[in-house]
């Protein structure tokens, strides 16, 4: 069975491309603010559901993926940068200390709905005013949660991380394979 992904990420696509798993894409449009009060965790596990679900509705007969990512330092949490000037504090947000990276997963499939949250702790290094400044105007973080990329130009500001790599970038494979076996929709 091909997996359909509720998302647009090439991040994504890499992902499940490297981990041999067959997809399709059908991306969805969902209202992504934050509601109040929202916990980090219940945001991105409810983005990932209502993903997973409106894709669920287009794609009836097929297992669907939706994925969120988040960044949160101090309960704040960092999702794209508006720009570039959101961008750089961000990073000086970021800048010489630890943050959890969130990704909420949800697989929609027979009527059913199954989703988990990934936690991955990153560390950064401190970041100089400069690096910061040459770092935005490359382009990479604007699109990105917390406004970097550890697959990019970033990994050389992150001496750590504790968790995992691929959630960081922007899905967890495994807890996907483990979840596509709950339900049934796998064939590995």
């Amino acid at each position: 069975m091909r997996l359909v992904l509720a998302s647009q990420s090439p991040r994504r696509r890499d992902l499940l491309d490297a981990a041999g798993i067959a997809y399709d894409v059908g991306a969805v449009d969902v209202d992504e603010r934050r509601h109040g009060g929202e916990a980090p965790e219940v945001y991105a596990e409810r983005l990932a559901r209502e993903k997973a679900t409106a894709g669920a509705r287009q794609f009836p007969d097929r297992a669907v993926l939706g994925a969120d990512t988040v960044v949160v330092v101090d309960d704040e949490v960092l999702g794209k940068p508006r720009d570039a000037e959101d961008a750089v504090r961000m990073l000086a947000r970021l800048s010489g200390r630890s943050h959890d990276v969130l990704t909420g997963v949800a697989i929609a499939h027979a009527g059913r709905v199954h989703s988990a949250v990934d936690r991955t702790r990153v560390w950064f290094t401190v970041l100089s005013d400069a690096e910061i400044e040459a770092y935005v105007a490359s382009g990479e973080p604007l699109d990105k949660a917390g406004a970097y990329a550890i697959q990019g130009l970033a990994s050389r500001f992150i001496p750590r991380i504790d968790g995992s790599y691929a959630n960081v970038v922007g899905l967890p494979v495994t807890t996907v394979i483990e979840m596509l076996r709950v339900l049934g929709a796998a064939r590995l």
